[in-house]
């Protein structure tokens, strides 16, 4: 498989070399292979699914309190009226679910793009930057986080605080499980 990127930097002017992975690879056919790391796929996903439950819970609840705040100077008198009280207030806790999973998935979605793509970026960067990757990933996504939910200065610093926290954590386990792989291995 022959490998070609527009993506690849070989050498700088220094001639040092770059830690980037060839990301756009063609074989002989010509067909183009993206090689695209598996936590670009899984963490949005992950994401997605709990934004969405927990927008789902939110907005439903929130459009049910609502409903009953704004209808309760005047509930049915008759059993018809009953049902259409109810199912009225269905739709809209329906409605007030579904929105809520689509702003709360949106915002989850792209914190954790945002991880990925700090860290993949630091990743590519190589070096240095390549060993404090995790680190930098939970430090910008914290500052995504704080401007997705406009938090206040104290709880930004302490967002931020537990971003870098969680980044460390991430770095320990990944040292750990390269240690378990290398020593599974035979050293």
């Amino acid at each position: 498989m022959s490998t070609t990127s527009s993506l690849d930097v070989d050498n700088n002017s220094n001639g040092s070399k770059f830690g980037a992975k060839k990301i756009i690879q063609t074989d002989e056919n010509g067909r183009i292979h993206l090689a695209i790391p598996p936590r670009v796929l899984i963490l949005p996903g992950v994401a997605f699914i709990v934004g969405a439950t927990i927008g789902i819970v939110r907005g439903g609840r929130a459009s049910s309190l609502r409903f009953l705040a704004e209808n309760a100077h005047r509930p049915p008198r008759t059993v018809k009226g009953w049902y259409f009280y109810n199912k009225t207030k269905n739709y809209r806790v329906l409605l007030g679910g579904i929105k809520g999973a689509a702003r709360e998935s949106g915002k989850l979605v792209a914190i954790s793009a945002g991880w990925v793509g700090i860290e993949e970026g630091l990743g590519a960067l190589g070096g240095p930057w390549s060993e404090v990757k995790e680190v930098g990933a939970g430090l910008g996504t914290a500052a995504l986080f704080c401007g997705a939910y406009r938090l206040p200065l104290k709880t930004a610093r302490q967002t931020v605080i537990l971003g870098g926290l969680i980044g460390g954590a991430v770095k320990v386990l990944d040292s750990a499980k390269q240690r378990l792989m290398k020593f599974e291995g035979g050293e």
